[in-house]
């Protein structure tokens, strides 16, 4: 860039470029480089317009797939993923913020078998490609049961997992609180959550959430006494990430007496949290669209109801525009899959051009961000030490 251009107006025009561009832009300058790899940039980095992550099971070589889509030409480009988290066993997308995703797995060390293998979680940037593994400690199973969360701090633009430890309902127990712990990445370590629980011992989390405005968010159930005995009430936990403090958010009546809260999931929806209920009704799956109201945290309204013909159909996710992204079977022998764009008032679908064969497909949005340029890539945060992947292993 010429040297005629005050250097306050070349930040800004770097501020708006895309991440590649970025990356590419480090090696132009001394000046640009540090600029672009302060932490004043990192965090305060203008989003670009969103893209669709969108895995699923290759029906050939049976490992997973990620396709990054850009959620306004479908544009599509095939990611290569870490090695490591081509190692994880049980792999799965637990979270996803700012741009970054937390995958969880298990690790397995040495000749295998349960004493040998670790449970990892890795905060991933596919936009940089850049990976941080952490290995999650304690993580409990038997009467117990163990939920992880993740998001990014508003505030000060730190990655956090939160790991809550809660005896399963079934077992009877009374009187034993969550154990919630906390890894922050700026410190490196696990420690105890600073805010307080909910009383309620008898919730149970489903392990899947949402990161939105500082909050992440479960839909969970709970046992409430009745005169006939107890009854499952479905419900929202809600965690602070800058505060670590629980809190319940109530659902409407009719969300709430679900007869299961299996068939309720949780989207990032425009900019607010959306509620998706399923249900079926004369050979037709039925789906109900909530949203809560801004700004009015235990607020619903109905958006909209539709039907889909086929009954195996599922809803991953939404556009920036609202559209759906619906998993639909094929009417074929082969158990094809194929995933359409639906628009809830206009009725069109379209395809986005992924069909595979007996597979599902999950799809998660997000943004370009910077955050993690600062961080050594592949290297192992574990409980007592740091522990770095050798040359061989990541090369």
């Amino acid at each position: 860039m010429s040297d005629n251009i005050p250097l306050e107006i070349q930040v800004e025009i770097i501020k708006r470029l895309p991440v590649q561009s970025l990356m590419q832009f480090r090696s132009v300058s001394k000046t640009w480089k540090s600029f672009i790899d302060s932490s004043h940039f990192i965090a305060h980095y203008s989003p670009q317009p969103q893209h669709l992550l969108v895995t699923y099971e290759d029906p050939v070589d049976h490992k997973q797939k990620y396709v990054s889509i850009a959620d306004y030409d479908n544009q599509k480009l095939f990611l290569t993923i870490p090695l490591l988290v081509n190692m994880l066993m049980c792999c799965s997308i637990i979270g996803f913020s700012h741009g970054l995703f937390c995958l969880y797995g298990i690790f397995p060390k040495g000749n295998g078998g349960p004493i040998s293998r670790i449970h990892m979680a890795v905060i991933w940037n596919l936009s940089i490609r850049k990976a941080v593994p952490v290995v999650v400690p304690n993580v409990a199973f038997g009467m117990y049961e163990t939920v992880i969360g993740f998001g990014v701090c508003g505030a000060t633009s730190d990655p956090k997992i939160v790991k809550v430890t809660y005896i399963k309902r079934r077992s009877r127990l009374e009187g034993i609180p969550w154990q919630v712990e906390v890894f922050t990445l700026s410190t490196r370590v696990w420690r105890s959550s600073y805010g307080s629980n909910l009383s309620c011992k008898s919730i149970q989390f489903d392990s899947l959430q949402v990161a939105l405005d500082g909050f992440l968010y479960w839909i969970a159930d709970d046992m409430i006494a009745m005169d006939s005995g107890f009854r499952s009430y479905n419900l929202i936990i809600s965690f602070d990430i800058t505060s670590e403090q629980f809190s319940q958010v109530n659902l409407p009546d009719t969300l709430a007496h679900h007869r299961s809260h299996y068939n309720l999931s949780l989207s990032k929806l425009r900019e607010s949290l959306g509620v998706l209920e399923r249900g079926v009704e004369a050979n037709n799956v039925v789906f109900s669209v909530w949203m809560m109201e801004h700004g009015v945290l235990k607020s619903f309204t109905k958006l909209y109801t539709f039907n889909v013909s086929a009954l195996d159909a599922s809803v991953r996710g939404f556009r920036n525009s609202g559209e759906l992204l619906i998993e639909i079977s094929e009417e074929d022998d082969l158990g094809s899959y194929k995933l359409v764009v639906y628009d809830p008032y206009s009725k069109c679908i379209d395809t986005l051009g992924i069909d595979r064969i007996n597979c599902s497909y999950y799809v998660y949005p997000y943004m370009e961000t910077l955050l993690l340029l600062d961080q050594p890539n592949l290297t192992v945060y574990n409980e007592m030490e740091t522990i770095k992947f050798v040359d061989d292993l990541v090369s």
